[in-house]
């Protein structure tokens, strides 16, 4: 797999080259070793070690419907009474950030209404705030500690 811009970490992957499987411990099973999934799991690493987002609060591939459409949240964080609070959206090393992305993640965004949303390829990170009230967004220089969350959002 690719390198990414974030820390090395330790994953368990078995199966043959080509049809690699990665152990989700979140979701406490073998998934399907694709580019996404590489950006996805050491993502989640990046948030648990760096960010300290407590594992238990976060959600992977979180299904849910809109506009009659199912769509899947690649991170869901929620706060510590289990309200969401950060979404996630990860893409192949291989895919640029754009707008269409932006606007993919801001649609998911209208059905949780979270106060912050963070886009990655692995390669290249862009965290951002909504204020829902105000309909405006603000880019951060870096990518929230999970203690900040949860401080400004109180």
């Amino acid at each position: 797999m690719k390198q990414l811009k974030l820390p090395q970490y330790s994953f368990r992957i078995t199966g043959k080259e080509g049809n690699e499987m990665i152990l989700d411990p979140l979701r406490k099973k073998y998934v399907k070793l694709t580019p996404e999934e590489w950006v996805r799991q050491n993502f989640v690493q990046y948030l648990i070690s760096e960010g300290k987002y407590p594992p238990g609060l976060i959600g992977i591939e979180v299904l849910f419907k809109f506009n009659k459409l199912k769509r899947r949240v690649d991170i869901l964080v929620h706060d510590r009474t289990g309200n969401p609070i950060l979404i996630v959206e990860c893409k192949s090393p291989d895919i640029k950030i754009d707008e269409d992305v932006c606007e993919q993640i801001a649609t998911y965004n209208m059905k949780y209404k979270v106060p912050y949303l963070i886009v990655t390829n692995g390669i290249h990170h862009y965290a951002f705030t909504i204020d829902h009230q105000a309909m405006k967004f603000e880019y951060l220089l870096v990518i929230p500690l999970y203690e900040d969350i949860i401080e400004s959002h109180v």
